[in-house]
Formats: structure tokens, sequence, C-alpha cells
């Protein structure tokens, strides 16, 4: 995975973010992107909000 929208893609499909992800996700956001990826991160920061998608870095530190 490459770009932003196949982390999160994959990210939604199964309901998790793991740290690793998270991790890609960051190292990505340092590159250029188009408006397909960052409408993609905002999607996935909104599931992560609502609990559509729980992040792994969060369960380990006990943050709901």
């Amino acid at each position: 995975m490459n770009r932003i929208r196949d982390v999160v893609q994959t990210a939604l499909a199964t309901g998790y973010l793991t740290v690793e992800a998270e991790n890609q996700l960051r190292q990505l956001l340092t590159t250029p992107y188009d408006l397909e990826d960052l409408n993609a991160f905002m999607a996935l920061q909104e599931a992560a909000m609502t609990g559509k998608v729980k992040q792994e870095s969060r369960e380990r530190c006990g943050i709901k």
C-alpha cells in the first residue's frame, strides 16, 4: 500500500486501525497526496470519532 486511501480502505473494511497502519499514515501524510487521499483520511477520522473504526493504539493504552 502506498496511498492513504488504500490504508483507509482497509481500516474501514475491517473496522480496525492497527498501529502499523497509523504509522504508515503518518509517513504518507508527509508526502504529496491528492484530494481523494485527503477525503479518505477525513472519512477515517470521522469513522474513528464515531466508533466505526477502533484504534489499536488506543486499546493498548486504555483510551476509549
